[in-house]
């Protein structure tokens, strides 16, 4: 007989995402932006870094290395798509006529 399923743990420890499209303080587009570009470094120094341990022989295991990379990966990915949109989103704006 199957075991039943569990839930992931990870998973439901997630916080639900704010709405970025309200109305809110000048320049909170700015910090937001500023914030998720730091998430992205941050990000890829800690991939950065866990390759390195890895080459170098400090206890850093291959499979936490390739999900480090994997995650700095993807996490460059949505950041470069979300990039496309806003940038899309501008020229989309400057096209309109008053």
């Amino acid at each position: 007989m199957l075991d039943p399923v569990s839930a992931i743990s990870s998973v439901s420890s997630l916080q639900p995402l704010q709405p970025l499209a309200q109305a809110g303080k000048p320049g909170e587009f700015q910090s937001i932006l500023a914030g998720t570009i730091q998430t992205l470094e941050a990000t890829n120094n800690q991939a950065a870094d866990a390759v390195q341990k890895f080459l170098t022989g400090e206890n850093e295991e291959l499979h936490t290395t390739v999900l480090a990379a994997q995650k700095a990966e993807i996490a460059f990915d949505l950041g470069l798509q979300v990039r496309n949109k806003v940038v899309s989103a501008y020229q989309e704006i400057m096209r309109m006529q008053m």
